[in-house]
């Protein structure tokens, strides 16, 4: 095993275990160690006295409003401003009256006297003056923000619960021995109505639905405030605020807190890959200036999501991100995060344009080693703060080691979203049936990083916002709205429906440590995601769930729900997740795909007509085996061709007399998992 010299002065040593789980990174053995020493100097240089990141990452608890037994103190870190003002209603927005002090590096402070003197629910900002200019803005650290109806204008607001939300669940532990099933959810969008669904809403009806389906986890969507929903949320203004689109903060802890009631995890969408470039309702230009937290130039905008860009290399700036992390772990009750935009945050042309299909391009002068420094430090505190937690990135180019500990020369997150997979199916889908390449879908769905775990899925929410379909509104299209009846026969919805189970199925059985869903996809959401927007007339048709749909007994929306849910928890029940997958079968002529894991098989035959009524499938030993899930049971839409009762001993196959294996009905667009019974007697 590789070593490597931390520091030239000491003798301590720590193991690039990464070189050995992947010999192909020999060559960038050097850039491992360069960025495994930035990660030990700037922890070093951060904590200084404190004894750990979770003790440095306290921001949120010093800065910020705070009530105190004889007044209010609120401090700012504004380092080029002027001047800066507390205005709010308290003092009828006088911008004069209250004057913050300069306490040096940065930090302004200001004592407002009177226990009750910054009532709840009053508004406030501060006004900050920079070289002449003047601008109101909303306090970076405020944890509550609300819009005047009448004007649109964002403001801060104190937020001092008179009886704080108590919490039932507090002592909740996600499951680490459990793999990951998650529902990714919008608070927004989760109801059938046209409005904004709340926190609460979504506690009492969406709750019970994940519950029922077997999901272990919820990731929610645009939690962050922002002040355009239609962002989904993704345009993050003040990082310490939880969106006022959906209720109040408390609902939001309610959710969480039922959430554990009910054994379900709830991680947040993190977005520390970028800001809002809005003066107004953002953090940019807070001071004065734009490299308070961002980056200067080109280097610090994204032109594609026309939004700011963090300086990963400012120590103020990882203080106060990290401080964001620790704030929403302990004052929410997350349960982790799924890094949003890693991608961009850890290369300096944020991956626009560039192929990663070598070695090279993840070692190159193009990456952004402080980011990949942050991310370390980030996962880091994570589990220093609840070692129970779940970190997930989002990086499609692939960097090596991603998810591995960072004592092996890894970034520390547990998964990486296998972003890849709704790709292949989008393009999948876009040739014949007939000319689907089955050595090509198993490569896809097995290949990952060594020792590092995955995320399968399907499709995310970005697979049906507006502009691109859901993976059955590719299929079916328009069918869709004329044919989903259980008494109308249709071609094209049959097919839709066959290759909807059986596409789930051998995604989330391949291989992968962990499995997603986005609300509503499970049982095949007709349309597209579109928030009300100027192009729309402001509608909110297209950005809301159908439930009734799925709740419909005469509709084939019920058997995809119906399916999905008892896919769902026979995985859990079986603790099926992740493993070896041996390959059993692979014809790419007769479009069979078989494989063996964790005492199961799993046929797979995606032929659009051909049946095989005597398929003999070789095994390697002994045994007895029972079908326990088909696609084509009668419950999930199929026709029932496959018979659960029928008990399949390997023998001596007649075709191939030299094999032993079984022999089994395999129908057209058709798949089923089989469990090892019994040893053969």
């Amino acid at each position: 095993m590789r070593k490597l010299k931390l520091n030239s002065e000491d003798n301590n040593t720590a193991s690039l275990k990464i070189l050995d789980r992947d010999p192909w990174l020999e060559p960038y053995g050097k850039d491992l160690e360069f960025r495994t020493e930035k990660y030990r100097r700037t922890k070093e240089r951060l904590l200084r006295e404190n004894k750990s990141l979770k003790e440095f990452a306290n921001g949120h608890l010093f800065f910020g409003f705070h009530r105190l037994e004889d007044g209010w103190v609120y401090r700012e870190w504004a380092p080029a401003a002027d001047s800066l003002f507390l205005i709010g209603d308290f003092n009828k927005w006088n911008r004069i009256s209250h004057p913050m002090e300069n306490k040096g590096a940065g930090v302004w402070e200001i004592f407002i006297p009177g226990r009750d003197s910054l009532p709840h629910g009053s508004k406030v900002k501060v006004s900050i003056q920079h070289q002449g200019e003047v601008r109101d803005r909303i306090p970076l650290y405020i944890k509550k923000v609300i819009q005047d109806t009448t004007t649109k204008d964002f403001s801060g607001q104190i937020w001092d619960c008179k009886y704080p939300y108590e919490w039932r669940h507090k002592d909740y532990k996600r499951n680490i021995e459990e793999a990951p099933l998650i529902y990714e959810a919008h608070i927004g969008m989760s109801q059938e109505k046209e409005d904004i669904a709340s926190y609460r809403e979504f506690a009492d009806y969406i709750l019970p639905r994940v519950k029922e389906l077997g999901y272990n986890t919820i990731q929610l969507m645009a939690i962050m405030e922002h002040p355009y929903y239609a962002s989904f949320g993704y345009h993050v203004s003040n990082f310490f605020a939880a969106s006022s689109w959906f209720g109040a903060t408390d609902d939001l802890k309610y959710l969480i807190d039922k959430a554990h009631g009910m054994g379900i995890s709830v991680i947040m969408d993190l977005i520390h890959s970028h800001s809002i470039k809005n003066y107004a309702e953002g953090i940019r230009d807070f001071d004065g200036t734009t490299t308070q937290f961002f980056h200067e130039g080109q280097r610090g905008y994204h032109s594609a999501w026309d939004s700011y860009l963090f300086n990963y290399g400012k120590d103020e700036v990882i203080h106060f991100l990290l401080s964001n992390i620790k704030f929403w772990m302990e004052e929410y009750q997350f349960d982790g995060f799924r890094f949003d935009g890693v991608t961009s945050m850890i290369y300096k042309d944020h991956g626009l344009g560039t192929a990663f299909d070598s070695y090279e391009k993840y070692f190159s002068s193009n990456t952004d080693v402080e980011a990949l420094t942050y991310l370390q430090l980030a996962n880091e505190l994570i589990k220093e703060i609840n070692p129970y937690a779940l970190t997930i990135a989002e990086d499609m180019s692939g960097m090596p080691g991603m998810c591995l500990p960072i004592g092996e020369g890894g970034i520390g997150f547990d998964y990486r979203l296998a972003m890849g997979m709704p790709d292949f199916w989008i393009n999948t889908l876009k040739v014949r049936d007939e000319d689907w390449d089955m050595e090509k879908l198993m490569h896809e769905l097995t290949t990952s990083r060594p020792g590092e775990k995955q995320i399968a899925y399907v499709e995310s929410h970005d697979q049906g916002i507006v502009g691109d379909k859901t993976l059955i509104f590719r299929m079916a299209d328009q069918e869709m709205y004329w044919h989903m009846s259980k008494k109308s026969e249709n071609l094209i919805i049959d097919r839709a429906i066959a290759l909807h189970k059986m596409i789930r199925l051998i995604t989330i059985s391949t291989g992968s440590e962990g499995y997603l869903n986005f609300m509503g996809n499970e049982f095949g959401h007709p349309e597209w995601i579109d928030f009300p927007r100027e192009g729309n007339n402001w509608s909110f048709k297209h950005c809301k769930r159908k439930w009734s749909l799925a709740d419909n007994p005469s509709l084939r929306y019920s058997e995809l729900n119906k399916f999905d849910g008892v896919m769902i928890h026979l995985m859990r029940k079986m603790n099926l997740m992740g493993g070896k997958t041996k390959c059993l079968w692979l014809d790419g002529e007769k479009k069979v795909i078989a494989f063996e894991k964790k005492d199961c098989l799993w046929i797979f035959n995606f032929h659009p007509q051909d049946s095989y009524p005597h398929f003999e499938l070789p095994l390697f030993q002994d045994g007895c085996y029972q079908v326990i899930l088909d696609t084509d049971q009668v419950e999930f839409g199929g026709l029932g061709r496959i018979p659960h009762d029928v008990f399949y001993e390997v023998q001596k196959l007649p075709l191939n007399s030299k094999e032993k294996g079984i022999i089994i009905y395999l129908p057209s667009r058709c798949a089923m998992v089989l469990k090892r019974v019994r040893d053969y007697e």
